[in-house]
């Protein structure tokens, strides 16, 4: 049956995706593979498989936050999808973390409304072991800065305000972003599989935030071409998984 919102039916996507949120960084992460085709696009939804040194993938974008993150992993489940890589952006929240660090969650705090939908707040929202554990492996072989911990995950971008941050960084955790608590959520109720690796585009605590992602020579070496080193960590991690 076709999905109503990512139009692919079962056989149109491979067992492993790479899951995050913008669609253009679909684009971004295929052209770091050997082949790839477009599959689907809808809404904010765009779809392609890909080959990366043997192994088959798939690369779909979720959108911003958990709602229409639930409704990407929700349906690629139902065409055979089994194991999910959040790669996406973060914002630090700890004043050791820097600008173009990789953070690869343990967790996530459960501060959104999908999630809840789904099953109580006190079950936690964790990683697949051995997913968290190739993102980890494949960084730390790249000689990337990489923090192993808690996240958060945020509905509302705009009200995460001084008091919220206070909280969050005294609690320990890393960083915060929007998608990753649903993602685990649902990957561990279905049996699935998931993790997630992000790259520090800014620090909340510190209240900096810096164009990245660019060769500016101004720019410290981390904080350069960092989502582009994401995805590279990311592929490895896929290659390591189906090894």
């Amino acid at each position: 049956m076709t999905q109503p919102h990512l139009l692919v039916e079962e056989g149109d996507v491979h067992d492993i995706a790479l899951i995050p949120g913008d669609p253009g960084r679909v684009d971004r992460i295929a052209g770091h593979c050997d082949e790839h085709e477009v599959v689907a696009e809808n809404r904010e939804y765009k779809l392609v498989n890909a080959t990366y040194e043997g192994v088959d993938l798939t690369i779909c974008s979720t959108g911003i936050g958990c709602p229409s993150a639930a409704i990407a992993v929700e349906e690629l489940s139902n065409v055979g999808v089994e194991t999910f890589i959040r790669v996406g952006t973060t914002g630090a929240l700890q004043r050791d973390v820097e600008i173009g660090d990789m953070i690869v969650a343990t967790g996530a705090a459960k501060n959104e409304g999908t999630s809840k939908r789904y099953e109580a707040v006190e079950y936690p929202a964790v990683p697949d072991f051995d997913v968290m554990s190739a993102l980890v492996d494949g960084a730390e072989a790249n000689d990337e800065e990489v923090h192993v911990g808690p996240i958060a995950s945020d509905d509302a971008y705009y009200a995460e305000t001084d008091d919220y941050v206070v909280d969050w960084e005294e609690a320990g955790i890393l960083s915060v972003e929007m998608e990753a608590a649903t993602v685990f959520t649902l990957a561990r109720r279905k049996g699935l599989a998931a993790g997630a690796i992000c790259t520090v585009d800014g620090n909340l605590v510190k209240g900096t935030q810096k164009g990245t992602d660019t060769e500016d020579e101004e720019l410290p070496e981390k904080a350069k071409n960092n989502v582009g080193r994401a995805i590279d960590i990311s592929l490895e991690a896929v290659r390591a998984l189906q090894e």
